[in-house]
């Protein structure tokens, strides 16, 4: 039996080309998850749909789905996208890097998608990149029950006290140590900080993104995203960010 859908709300993680003259398309969508299209002729220089099937688009798609890979049967915008440029851009294709490695095919999670648009929005409109994604990562990772624990040791309620230097380890959470140096050891303030957000204390945000970037990396398995190995090489000068 064949699913039909009408006017979903949703965003394009990525596309790629498919035969001569469509693509497939990885859809993150409020009520279905994510999902696969082939979009049929949107690659045709007529196709009315060329300029829509992009990411960061807000759209209302269309699709009819007999297997795994449905078939793009409209859409049409939803709204206007947010100005994504320089760091702000780089950084929403590695919020859709994200989602391609941690969603399942077919999940649906409409706090996710909500999460998701917000985000992107507000890369749009916040100065503070650095800041943006920190709040999402650990809003996302507490969505899919990957949530890091900054207020009590780990294996008790007893709360963390800002004197005091934590090993955080991923499995685990934080626990005592004795030293103040180390891969992922963190001052016992600079963990109550992250878990409150204060991301506007430079000290705090970058130690927010040295314990993220390991939490993340660890979930992943290691696998290193390609939009962090861009936005290292645009930070170090050896090239320009591209700009849609």
């Amino acid at each position: 039996m064949s699913k039909r859908v009408q006017q979903q709300p949703g965003f394009v993680l990525h596309h790629r080309p498919f035969r001569d003259t469509s693509q497939i398309l990885d859809l993150l969508t409020r009520d279905h998850g994510r999902i696969a299209v082939v979009a049929r002729g949107s690659r045709s220089a007529r196709s009315r749909l060329g300029g829509l099937l992009r990411p960061f688009m807000p759209l209302r798609v269309s699709w009819v789905a007999k297997s795994d890979l449905g078939t793009l049967t409209g859409a049409e915008t939803a709204a206007r996208p947010a100005s994504l440029r320089g760091d702000a851009l780089l950084s929403a294709y590695y919020v859709n890097e994200l989602m391609l490695f941690f969603l399942h095919r077919d999940d649906p999670q409409p706090e996710v998608f909500a999460l998701y648009a917000d985000v992107i929005r507000a890369l749009g409109d916040r100065p503070n990149v650095a800041a943006t994604l920190r709040e999402f990562e650990l809003e996302l990772l507490g969505l899919l029950g990957y949530a890091v624990t900054c207020d009590h040791e780990a294996g008790s309620q007893r709360d963390i006290a800002d004197d005091r230097y934590y090993d955080y380890r991923i499995e685990q959470g934080p626990v005592p140590v004795e030293r103040s140096t180390g891969r992922l050891v963190f001052r016992g303030s600079a963990l109550r900080a992250i878990g409150a957000r204060q991301f506007d204390d430079e000290e705090v945000l970058r130690a927010a993104g040295r314990l993220l970037r390991e939490v993340i990396a660890w979930h992943l398995g290691g696998k290193e995203l390609k939009s962090r190995k861009v936005l290292r090489a645009v930070h170090r000068g050896r090239i320009a960010p591209r700009e849609d």
